[in-house]
């Protein structure tokens, strides 16, 4: 298995750019994913590291070698796309050796390597089906079989899992997680729109924007320590509220007055400089609960109420926001469109962001 190392990549069609500064480093048996809005080129980036699309500018190196120029069947990769591609004419045993069988490999390697991808996958007791007698997620499993049987240094997967329902997307997301323990020097690419996909799976995430990267690390390292607004509400869902303040204090605590809530204190440092400017809170919808003090994070009128059993969401008028304030309430709750709600969030829960977006924790 392999790492990989992208300096500076970029992707520019003519006068379009796409992909621009990507710097990356994927060590040996990381499941890294790739996430961001439709358009953010998650998917061309996947390409360029396959080969399928060429870089315009920068480095790319798998286990130490250059391979920008190397073809894609050279680079020791196997990619897994969104549709599962499989013949139909063909069993699942034939599908997965043809690959095999085009690299002249000998009958006995051919046969054992199937026998590993099927017991891994649990598909031996379909091996003899044709694809239109299986099941969405058993085909998409077929797909990464075939990738297994080759061995590669490196496992991409575009968006996999996009195909399918609900049900099935739970199911196959638990099989590709199990799959990972099961090779765990194995080095793979992920490319997913879906956060729960990201946080369940992921070594890291790449939170890609605007044809950037925005933010590099750990699941809950994004979701508690996000470097700025777009990833604070790209990760987590629904996404996090922002709210407006001021700073009124500053020191190893920040002490700010809300504009819709009351005086409270964040446990976050501040600069001298940072007096009287205008900041924005950041508080998860699962974070607030209702408060009868004076140190409200939020105070507002509720616009929509969704009762949901273990949950109660509460949607509060924007009044001039883009973006309506969202409160995630434990359990069944009596609440009535109108009702005056005050809303506050334990201190450490908090994250502070300066006029440009970005936290404070990172400046």
């Amino acid at each position: 298995m392999a790492s990989l190392e992208l300096t500076d990549v970029g992707k520019a069609y003519g006068e379009v750019e796409v992909l621009r500064n990507i710097n990356l480093s994927i060590e040996q048996g990381e499941l890294i994913v790739f996430v961001g809005p439709s358009g953010c080129g998650k998917s061309t980036l996947l390409r360029m590291i396959a080969g399928l699309e060429t870089i315009t500018s920068g480095e790319l190196k798998i286990d130490g070698m250059r391979v920008n120029d190397t073809p894609p069947a050279q680079r020791g990769i196997a990619m897994v796309f969104q549709t599962y591609a499989l013949y139909p004419h063909m069993t699942v045993r034939d599908n997965m050796a043809f690959g095999l069988k085009i690299a002249k490999k000998s009958k006995a390697e051919i046969d054992a390597a199937i026998a590993n991808a099927a017991r891994i996958l649990q598909l031996e007791p379909y091996l003899d089906r044709l694809p239109k007698a299986l099941s969405g997620g058993q085909r998409q499993r077929v797909a990464i079989g075939r990738s297994i049987v080759r061995d590669p240094k490196v496992f991409l997967f575009d968006e996999p899992l996009s195909n399918l329902d609900a049900a099935l997307r739970v199911a196959t997301r638990i099989e590709i997680a199990q799959l990972k323990e099961s090779m765990p020097e194995s080095t793979m690419v992920y490319v997913t729109h879906d956060q729960v996909e990201a946080m369940t799976l992921a070594t890291r995430i790449v939170v890609l924007h605007g044809g950037g990267i925005e933010q590099v690390g750990g699941p809950l390292d994004l979701y508690e320590r996000p470097a700025n607004i777009f990833v604070a509400r790209f990760i987590g869902s629904p996404a996090m509220n922002i709210l407006d303040g001021v700073v009124t204090a500053t020191g190893e605590t920040t002490t700010v007055q809300m504009t819709e809530g009351g005086t409270i204190q964040v446990p976050i440092p501040s600069r001298a400089e940072d007096q009287g400017q205008q900041v924005k809170v950041g508080v998860r919808p699962e974070d607030l609960v209702e408060t009868d003090g004076d140190a409200a994070v939020y105070q507002g009128s509720v616009n929509v109420i969704e009762a949901l059993g273990e949950t109660t969401n509460l949607y509060f008028d924007a009044q001039g926001k883009d973006e309506a304030v969202i409160a995630k309430l434990q359990g069944i709750r009596s609440f009535r469109r109108g009702d005056r709600v005050s809303l506050t969030a334990a201190p450490e829960k908090l994250h502070l962001f300066d006029r440009n977006a970005q936290s404070f924790l990172y400046r």
